[in-house]
């Protein structure tokens, strides 16, 4: 009997807590396996010369080139329609935007990073994650893959239904001003971008390695909801290779009156998300520093 009760209170003790609750959390690395990753060089020139760059830099296209085309036709299938009862509506042009990410960077992810994004792609610029020459290469294919999926939505919508509908182009709704569409763009796109540091996070993955983190997950669900919130202001851009590629195809004054703020507010909120990650949820700076 004794031997049973002294087996029970080994039991007890024998898997203590994995994870520490509340202030023990944030000190808590001592024995786990990472380390730091070095920054990205901001040239790398040795990049060019290498398959796998060109690899990315495809699939980055691809990648695009099919985003447009999924969420386009879904905003021009709502808009074709007599009644948005009839088709998915608004909720589900958000659910378009948000499962074609999830969908695109599950599959992208192990090849270029699934970025997708040119304000993803200058968010993990300004945070080291990759060299100056592979950001650009991203976004001239990023920006290529949008023109032409918005080309082939025009092709099957045909021209006439698609410039009525506008194109699906970005810009700031009647009773907005420009000032509220910069100001949705900034912070939706920040959602964005936090997110993806976040559910990206090397060290994140190395300290709570025992629970499966599936990160096209979360990101996607930051698509979808960003999408629900900004729809109704400037039809949520997020994504400069998204409104320029509409806007190029669409190519009326409507699609360019406000397009700088497509540009000017994805890279603003890239920025603050990642110089919010880096120093204040990472200290990596300070880090450096001692």
């Amino acid at each position: 009997m004794e031997a049973k009760e002294q087996d029970v209170s080994l039991g007890a003790n024998k898997f203590p807590e994995r994870q520490p609750i509340g202030i023990a959390a944030q000190s808590h690395d001592d024995g786990k396996d990472y380390k730091e990753p070095p920054p990205a060089p901001l040239f790398e020139p040795s990049e060019l010369t290498s398959w796998s760059f060109y690899r990315a830099g495809i699939a980055e296209f691809v990648a695009t080139f099919l985003f447009l085309y999924i969420t386009l036709l879904t905003v021009m299938g709502v808009n074709r329609s007599e009644s948005k009862c009839k088709t998915v509506g608004i909720q589900g042009i958000a659910w378009s935007f948000g499962g074609m990410i999830f969908a695109l960077v599950y599959c992208t992810a192990g090849i270029s990073g699934g970025h997708i994004n040119p304000a993803v792609t200058f968010g993990l610029f300004l945070a080291r994650k990759l060299s100056l020459t592979r950001a650009l290469f991203y976004m001239v294919m990023q920006t290529l893959g949008a023109i032409c999926g918005a080309g082939v939505v025009k092709g099957f919508e045909g021209k006439t239904f698609y410039t009525n509908k506008n194109g699906g182009a970005n810009f700031v709704a009647p009773g907005y001003t420009k000032g509220d569409g910069l100001g949705a763009e900034i912070v939706g796109t920040f959602v964005l971008v936090y997110t993806v540091f976040s559910a990206t996070d090397a060290k994140r993955s190395a300290r709570d390695s025992h629970v499966p983190i599936l990160a096209p997950l979360p990101i996607g669900f930051a698509v979808f909801l960003v999408h629900l919130a900004t729809i109704p202001i400037t039809g949520t851009g997020i994504n400069p290779a998204r409104s320029l590629g509409a806007a190029i195809i669409f190519n009326k004054d409507l699609g360019w009156n406000d397009h700088w703020i497509f540009w000017v507010g994805p890279f603003i909120g890239a920025a603050l998300a990642a110089l919010y990650h880096t120093v204040v949820i990472r200290a990596i700076p300070f880090k450096s520093s001692n």
